[in-house]
């Protein structure tokens, strides 16, 4: 995994980071294997992720059948403008 850190801008680098590692899981899993887990809260875990994918799959199944609507496909890097470097705040401002 790379981080490119522009115009030696750290912070921006962190958050970026974080915000991969916290997508694929990582950071769950790290906590995870931090201390053990008692068979109970384990159970529960796991019967959450079941859960969890089972709600996604019977989304993604409503969705193909037209009963959901699709999800807007996301904006390619390339069509976003992005904001000019070292300006901080929201874009209206």
């Amino acid at each position: 995994m790379r981080i490119l850190v522009r115009d030696n801008n750290v912070d921006q680098a962190l958050r970026v980071l974080k915000k991969k590692l916290t997508r694929e899981g990582v950071l769950r899993e790290l906590k995870r294997h931090r201390a053990s887990e008692k068979p109970s809260e384990r159970k529960t875990r796991e019967k959450a992720e079941a859960v969890r994918r089972a709600r996604k799959l019977a989304r993604k199944k409503a969705q193909r059948e037209g009963l959901l609507p699709m999800p807007k496909p996301k904006a390619s890097a390339s069509s976003r403008v992005p904001f000019p470097r070292g300006q901080g705040g929201s874009p209206t401002s």
